[in-house]
């Protein structure tokens, strides 16, 4: 079974459609993926490169590949910054963010990798108080 979700930046600029069922979902907690996300870990979902479909925006995708890394990426929307899909340095699969999908993937985390990298902070993050919205 095949379905088809779609995808978008923060500003709505970069569009696109993916199809799944999705191979892998793994939450990164290394410093890299801090650094590129300002948070305790990327959301990342892997498929073959063939998944998707641009409706708009790649003119304004820009890519920045960490030299001394061999898989590291960051690839976002120029206008407003947000992480968008790209494809690994050896072309073998797709990766998106998570966050860049506009519904249920229907996949969940099956792994968190480079765990001992987590954010000092992350487990108490986690047993904190949770609110819906911002707290009075």
């Amino acid at each position: 079974m095949t379905d088809t979700i779609s995808g978008s930046c923060l500003c709505g600029q970069v569009e696109s459609t993916v199809t799944g069922p999705f191979q892998r979902f793994y939450q990164c907690h290394c410093d890299r993926c801090q650094k590129k996300t300002g948070s305790a870990f990327a959301s990342l979902i892997f498929t073959s490169p063939d998944k998707i479909e641009w409706q708009s925006g790649q003119e304004l995708i820009k890519r920045y590949d960490l030299p001394e890394a061999i898989r590291f990426c960051n690839s976002f929307c120029s206008n407003c910054g947000s992480q968008v899909p790209y494809l690994s340095r050896d072309g073998s699969a797709l990766v998106i963010p998570a966050g860049y999908l506009n519904g249920d993937p229907k996949i969940r985390p099956m792994a968190n990798i480079f765990y001992q990298e987590k954010a000092c902070w992350f487990e108490e993050g986690q047993a904190s108080t949770k609110f819906d919205r911002y707290p009075e």
